[in-house]
């Protein structure tokens, strides 16, 4: 199904009688921030149609309701008494499967993808392993477990960046040693491995795929980020200075070659829900960068705006997650 289709094919309406949906934000890592916007924007959303319970892990690890603190215990019974947790939560200890384990725990239907999905596209290593696989082209790189093994032999100049952690975090080019030095130390203050990459010159483009209730898959149109940087990194996304543009002005045939290893790349890990795809669209063709299983869900961030521009509102798009989590669920063997 391409995204023509979404004008003729309206997103599934929520199962009726209402459905009771835990939204868990913040996080218990360097995107608790970003965490917090997306949980906000999607209760906001649901709101209106669904009976929606709040849910909040700190920076330390506690978890918090509508009423206060609460043991973990006590989280994991209020996520059990919904039809649906919804794990807004970017990045490691959420993002990387750990509440999609908890959800499948406690017999609740979960958002996005499951553990093995997740943890699999969180791994920005791991992941380039599958694409390379399934013949979807990637940067030339080395994981490294300390400054040492990244100087022992330097591939300059370089991208480094922490293996599982989003938002662009710990995310810098070097063009020398002394920087290959630092840039490998601070992503290591973030992860226990750090990915040193060969620079690819490109346009970054992302793709949004997208599972439906109905058991079809929907690929968005092409977002385009325009940005003065060097790398798109933490600073510049969100300091409003990148331009997105969507859909990307492209050419036919590299437009649908970006569908399609978007698609062959979430196929391969069994992604759920909705995942963006990052891609440098180079003179040779699309080389991934990496795969985000719980993208930014504000109403302003890139993947509800991929959709938006062939007419899925955001709460219909937020609805429609929600959905596809019963509807796989419902189908589930246990």
């Amino acid at each position: 199904m391409t995204t023509s289709d979404l004008q003729h094919h309206p997103p599934t309406p929520p199962h009726a009688p209402v459905c009771r949906v835990a939204v868990v934000g913040g996080g218990a890592n360097a995107e608790h921030d970003v965490s917090l916007a997306s949980a906000a924007a999607v209760r906001d959303a649901l709101a209106p149609t669904h009976e929606v319970v709040a849910l909040t892990i700190g920076r330390d690890g506690t978890w918090s309701g509508e009423h206060g603190t609460l043991s973990f215990a006590e989280a994991v019974g209020v996520v059990a008494t919904c039809d649906v947790l919804l794990p807004a939560v970017h990045g490691p200890r959420g993002e990387d499967g750990t509440l999609a384990a908890l959800a499948d725990l406690a017999g609740v239907a979960c958002v996005g993808s499951g553990v093995r999905a997740g943890a699999l596209g969180m791994d920005k290593w791991v992941t380039k392993l599958v694409a390379a696989a399934v013949g979807v082209a990637v940067a030339d790189g080395r994981v490294v477990r300390d400054v040492a093994e990244a100087c022992a032999d330097p591939r300059l100049p370089a991208v480094v960046k922490p293996v599982a952690c989003g938002s662009s975090h710990g995310v810098r080019r070097v063009d020398t040693l002394t920087e290959l030095r630092e840039a490998v130390a601070a992503a290591l203050e973030l992860d226990d491995r750090a990915l040193v990459e060969e620079v690819v010159v490109g346009r970054e483009i992302d793709v949004a795929v997208l599972r439906r209730a109905d058991g079809t898959t929907v690929v968005s149109p092409p977002l385009e980020i325009g940005h003065a940087g060097a790398v798109f990194d933490t600073a510049t996304k969100y300091d409003g200075t990148a331009r997105f543009v969507v859909p990307a002005a492209l050419d036919p045939a590299d437009a649908e070659r970006l569908a399609a290893d978007a698609r062959t790349v979430v196929d391969a890990l069994g992604c759920e829900g909705v995942a963006r795809v990052d891609f440098f669209l180079t003179a040779d063709g699309p080389v991934l960068n990496e795969v985000n299983t719980m993208p930014g869900l504000t109403a302003h961030s890139q993947v509800p705006q991929m959709f938006a521009a062939v007419g899925m509102t955001y709460p219909e798009l937020v609805a429609e997650l929600v959905a596809q989590a019963r509807a796989r669920h419902a189908t589930r063997a246990w």
